[in-house]
């Protein structure tokens, strides 16, 4: 690792204004190290962020739990902003019991609604209202279709159990822009119906990241509180703002929106990792830090590939099942990199054939890079794709 120190040469009348990165630094080293402390993890340089391993070690390192925690008996409960619903998706596809998907759970509003939970008022409302009877003042909760969901007791009834069922629940958490109802406070869950619209009493405002850390406290709380043994996964999704009700442009408006929420979670977990029953899954980080080009023409939704990538990528680290082995994580990996634009496009295509000899023919060319060091990464992850495939197939013919 690089040890960073300050340059105070002052010869010819001029001090140095730059920290000087010392390597293997000695005692007989020029340059004295800054202390760094207990833990010091430096961002990557482009062709560190080639290997399979990538996420692992740059992203995921410090968040992952201490052993696989889903099993097909694990009973998961996913809700929250729409990328929620690609978690839970897979999940089920893999044959992980997502009880938010059984066909007796979907009178609940955290199913039939679940993907439109985005912000930290909404998903706490869900919580309190099944477990400690709270009750909400006026109609906040709006369907799609800006119908009215009451506060009906079977529903409430149907979510306590499934709240009550659960052993893992996955929390993903998308933004902070809402509307409220100013004489009481309460938060809607998304904006108001034209024909109801009051603008005396129906206001909007930006969440703090204090009232989303103290909402997602909260959660936390009663989770503990009523199902003592759950394990909490929380995510934030990478889906941006489709539009801003702020006075300013929408892209700078949804940073603020996804920074109050980034540092919320950060903050409840500081307080509460050691515990052992809150986790993050960085989704977010994902989609944001390590893909140039991971979304859609609409710039708004992550494509198949990426998506793909993240829940293998998620399933090899969160989840264990002997009868169904998780995806090759490098097959993933190259996929949703070739699909983003960093790596040759064919490789999508090769990767859902699993086609060696494209992979073959794109190795014969003189650049796959013009970084020297990123070209060496690529080609040893892509001999190490086509390796993987053919003992793969001639273990199945064997």
């Amino acid at each position: 690792m690089d040890n960073p120190t300050v340059d105070n040469d002052t010869r010819g009348g001029k001090r140095a204004s730059k920290i000087v990165y010392d390597k293997n630094v000695t005692e007989a080293s020029h340059h004295r190290p800054w202390f760094r402390g207990e833990h010091t993890n430096f961002n990557p340089s482009r062709s560190q962020m080639v290997p399979d391993t990538a996420v692992r070690d740059w992203v995921v390192q410090g968040w992952a739990p201490p052993a696989p925690a889903i099993n097909p008996g694990t009973q998961i409960c996913a809700f929250g902003s729409c990328f929620a619903f690609n978690i839970s998706n897979w999940l089920a596809k893999r044959n992980y019991h997502v009880l938010t998907r059984d066909e007796s759970a979907k009178g609940a509003y955290v199913v039939s609604m679940g993907e439109g939970m985005v912000n930290t008022y909404v998903i706490r409302q869900q919580f309190e209202w099944a477990w400690e009877d709270k009750s909400f003042d006026g109609e906040l909760w709006h369907g799609y279709k800006a119908e009215s969901y009451g506060y009906d007791p079977e529903v409430q009834a149907e979510t306590k159990r499934l709240f009550d069922t659960t052993d893992v629940f996955i929390l993903t958490f998308g933004l902070s822009e809402v509307w409220y109802d100013e004489p009481t406070g309460n938060v809607f869950w998304r904006t108001i119906p034209k024909d109801v619209y009051d603008p005396e009493r129906h206001k909007f405002r930006v969440v703090t990241p204090d009232e989303n850390r103290e909402n997602i406290e909260a959660i936390y709380q009663l989770i503990r509180k009523h199902r003592p043994d759950a394990k909490i996964i929380v995510t934030l999704s990478p889906v941006p703002l489709s539009a801003t009700f702020r006075d300013n442009s929408c892209l700078t408006s949804n940073s603020v929106s996804k920074a109050s929420l980034r540092v919320a979670v950060d903050q409840v977990l500081r307080a509460h990792k050691a515990e052992g029953h809150l986790f993050y899954w960085p989704s977010y980080e994902i989609v944001t830090d390590v893909f140039h080009l991971p979304y859609k023409e609409d710039r708004r939704h992550v494509m198949r590939e990426v998506l793909d990538y993240i829940m293998t990528e998620f399933e090899h680290r969160w989840c264990e099942n002997a009868d169904s082995p998780p995806p090759s994580l490098r097959t993933a990996w190259v996929r949703a990199l070739s699909s983003a634009g960093m790596l040759p496009g064919n490789l999508v295509r090769a990767c859902e054939n699993r086609n060696v000899a494209a992979v073959d023919k794109l190795l014969t060319r003189e650049k796959l890079s013009d970084e020297p060091d990123r070209d060496a990464a690529i080609r040893v992850l892509l001999a190490d794709l086509a390796k993987e495939w053919r003992e793969d197939k001639a273990a199945a013919t064997a």
